[in-house]
């Protein structure tokens, strides 16, 4: 079968990005990330950027969708998808192969399984209008608009209630914005779960260890509220309550490393829903390089 994208995808601390590097070093690819908060500009150690992985064997791998907005800016699955035609396009005509990797399920969803997305104005007058309705309204209202709503936790928040049902309206409203169709030859990493607790608790070790602390202080010093980090979840939320002192070190790193492991159960509990849903998925225990080139040269097609 052709295929004109390989995706890499996996749970949290799993490896994946290191081996789509690898393989877009090997087939001559650029990295297109699919993580919400790698977007973000000096946001590094908490998102796990570590771009010294994307240079391999004395060159850099091109990447793309990182870096590329401010902490202050909003982001969301109708940017992404636009941003990721722009790259998908821009690698193509270089006759190089897009590597899509990352661990956020919406947006591996949105391209994997084709969403059409309208775009959507979250500064309207129906804004206005939403913001004066009760929380429990507005949880109805979207779960009329959306019945097999994905992102139940839109429901536990008014503002994100609001740019839930704004993007439901938009999408019921509009025609869906026309982009790319992809093909997509899917790897996914599913390491024993022992083993990927234990690469989570050293991986936290070593990030608090190495500024990211620092990191959360630099930015609440540069104007960002608690309240945004704790948007931002995960670690930039339980450094927040540490920093406000609502939190010990020994308690924020014990609720941290809880919440990143419910973290990859739920990105494993949405990977397999893709399966159910249709899209094929080729699964490694580990990112043992010769296995994926082996599965992509032998299953693969790779337009040139």
């Amino acid at each position: 079968m052709i295929y004109n994208l390989i995706t890499v995808l996996g749970p949290t601390a799993c490896g994946k990005t290191r081996l789509a590097a690898q393989l877009a070093d090997y087939f001559n690819g650029e990295i297109i990330s699919a993580d919400s908060r790698q977007v973000y500009k000096r946001m590094n150690i908490g998102t796990g950027k570590d771009l010294h992985e994307f240079f391999l064997n004395g060159r850099q791998i091109s990447y793309h969708l990182i870096d590329i907005v401010e902490p202050e800016e909003e982001f969301n699955l109708f940017l992404f998808t636009e941003h990721f035609s722009k790259a998908f396009h821009s690698i193509t005509e270089k006759q190089k192969i897009p590597f899509l990797t990352g661990g956020t399920g919406m947006y591996l969803s949105s391209i994997l399984q084709n969403y059409q997305l309208a775009k959507t104005d979250f500064n309207s007058k129906r804004k206005n209008e939403l913001e004066k309705i009760q929380a429990e309204t507005l949880a109805d209202l979207l779960l009329s608009l959306n019945p097999n709503l994905h992102n139940t936790t839109d429901l536990l928040d008014k503002k994100r209630l609001i740019k839930a049902i704004l993007v439901a309206e938009a999408n019921a409203d509009d025609e869906p914005t026309g982009r790319v169709k992809v093909s997509s030859f899917t790897i996914g990493i599913q390491p024993d779960r022992k083993i990927l607790r234990e690469r989570i608790s050293e991986r936290l070790k070593l990030r608090l260890q190495n500024g990211m602390i620092e990191e959360v202080e630099q930015l609440v010093a540069e104007g960002i509220t608690y309240e945004k980090l704790n948007y931002f979840g995960l670690e930039y939320r339980y450094i927040a309550l540490y920093l406000q002192k609502k939190l010990t070190y020994n308690d924020m790193f014990q609720k941290l490393r809880g919440a990143i492991n419910q973290f990859a159960k739920r990105q494993m509990t949405w990977f397999k829903k893709m399966e159910r849903e249709g899209v094929p998925i080729y699964w490694l225990c580990e990112t043992d390089l010769s296995e994926a080139k082996n599965l992509i040269e032998s299953k693969c097609l790779l337009f040139r």
